[in-house]
């Protein structure tokens, strides 16, 4: 029997637990094969579900609160307006292909998310970037020529599509389509030409495609159009993907242990929102001059010194308090803050949807889901509206605080708890359908695949215990 020797983690952001279902296995018959005869489950994923920071939860095997950031861009401490990016700069931990690389593993590392700018200390092997490159004129890969070798082979490299909130749903198909395959020349090439241990890709066009198209797929959204000319785009987007995972599979060979994850998952959005606006009807939030249309949300708009609380959109919501000792101009005394913020959840937990039906909304105190140094740093509140279901839209002046399109343009679905996990490790016992993953498992998986020694910081465990007698 063939011992895993190396490992292979394809990723696809946001690829919903759907594809366990039967209808899906039908069209996917590759994954299917991981269903049958390996291990997968549904893969919880960090707190919030969002690419930044899943990807690297996973892959340090630490939560936000240790890893010192909440989402792309946070919030600096003590400011109102000031924020900052998590780029790669950001990440102070160990990711598994550093471990690997210490350990004299050679690593291939493509389109990983937070891997720009690239590290100083790169990895023993070659890395290229993911979107939050700025485009290819950027320093992208390492080593440096190999840039010029992925564009002969891709017949011109692509960092991510430029636009995937659009209303041009032809183009951007297209651009979708396009993209994953160019992203698949590249991975397939450098399979075998490549010397390997850790080979970790990962594929953003499942995210792209489905805030793109959820609305033409999925007959449960409230936008869905029977017959619709995009109606099969999503399906036929993750067939492609399964015919090109066969490939990579076989380029991988037998002494290989294939990963196959996400980052969070995907389903319908009802809604967005809005929650400054709501905040504003209730009294937390005061500006210095009314608004009397749509207006994005500015620091300089506000009255802090009568405001108690703001907040931060996307698919899930931060909300921040004005605390008095440790905002310029906070008005919550220390001795208040717990009482305030107890109501303030009490009030949000509350909010009904639309037609007046009860939301099955959350308002986590950060102390409550994060533990580590950075703790103090995370928003007051992040909540997460009907169960995720609706985003949280930030502007201000709209006609109601329910909104059925977004201000960051066409966008159809909402992020989910749950991703996918599946996983074939020769040599190691499979143990089919399993409840209980969580995304911070992958780390310590990967370190027990190589033979690599599983840091005491990592947060989760590994999936495989032992190997087949």
């Amino acid at each position: 029997m063939a011992e895993t020797k190396r490992v292979v983690i394809i990723g696809w952001d946001s690829a919903p637990t759907d594809l366990f279902n039967e209808q899906w296995q039908a069209r996917m018959p590759n994954l299917h094969r991981f269903l049958s005869e390996g291990t997968y489950g549904p893969l919880r994923s960090s707190d919030p579900p969002i690419t930044v920071p899943a990807w690297t939860s996973m892959f340090s095997s630490r939560n936000p609160g240790a890893l010192g950031f909440f989402g792309f861009r946070n919030r600096k401490a003590g400011e109102y307006a000031g924020k900052w990016i998590a780029t790669c700069a950001a990440v102070e931990v160990p990711r598994i292909w550093d471990l690997a690389s210490q350990a004299g593993k050679r690593c291939c590392v493509l389109n990983v998310p937070q891997t720009y700018p690239l590290p100083a200390q790169s990895v023993n092997g070659i890395m290229v970037s993911s979107f939050l490159t700025p485009s290819t004129d950027s320093d992208y890969t390492y080593p440096p020529d190999l840039k010029r070798e992925l564009d002969q082979v891709a017949g011109g490299y692509e960092i991510d599509c430029d636009n995937f909130r659009t209303d041009n749903k032809a183009q951007l198909l297209e651009d979708i389509r396009r993209i994953s395959d160019k992203r698949f020349a590249v991975a397939s090439h450098l399979l075998q030409k490549e010397p390997w241990d850790l080979f970790a890709m990962v594929h953003m066009g499942p995210d792209r495609i489905q805030h793109g198209f959820w609305k033409f797929h999925d007959p449960r959204h409230h936008k869905y159009e029977a017959g619709n000319p995009f109606e099969n785009a999503i399906k036929d987007y993750y067939g492609r993907l399964d015919e090109q995972l066969g490939v990579l599979v076989d380029l991988a060979g037998d002494d290989a242990a294939i990963i196959i994850v996400s980052d969070h998952g995907a389903k319908r959005m009802k809604g967005s929102f809005n929650i400054n606006d709501w905040l504003l009807e209730n009294g937390y939030l005061t500006l210095r001059q009314p608004v009397t249309e749509q207006t994005a949300f500015s620091e300089d708009l506000v009255d802090w010194p009568r405001t108690k609380a703001w907040a931060w959109g996307g698919y899930y919501s931060r909300i921040f308090m004005n605390v008095a000792g440790r905002e310029p101009q906070g008005i919550i005394r220390a001795q208040d803050y717990e009482a305030e913020r107890d109501e303030l959840i009490a009030a949000i937990e509350a909010i009904p949807d639309d037609q007046g039906r009860p939301m099955e909304t959350v308002a986590h105190k950060a102390e409550d889901i994060y533990t580590g140094p950075y703790v103090a740093d995370a928003p007051d509140l992040l909540v997460y509206f009907d169960a995720l279901h609706w985003r949280a839209g930030q502007g201000l002046g709209n006609p109601s605080v329910y909104s059925f399109d977004t201000e960051i343009g066409p966008d159809d679905s909402v992020h989910d708890f749950y991703g996918i996990y599946a996983s074939i490790a020769p040599g190691h016992p499979e143990s089919g359908h399993q409840q209980g993953l969580h995304l911070m498992d992958v780390a310590p998986t990967v370190c027990r695949l190589l033979g690599i020694d599983t840091p005491a910081e990592m947060e989760g465990k590994s999936i495989y215990s032992k190997q087949v007698e």
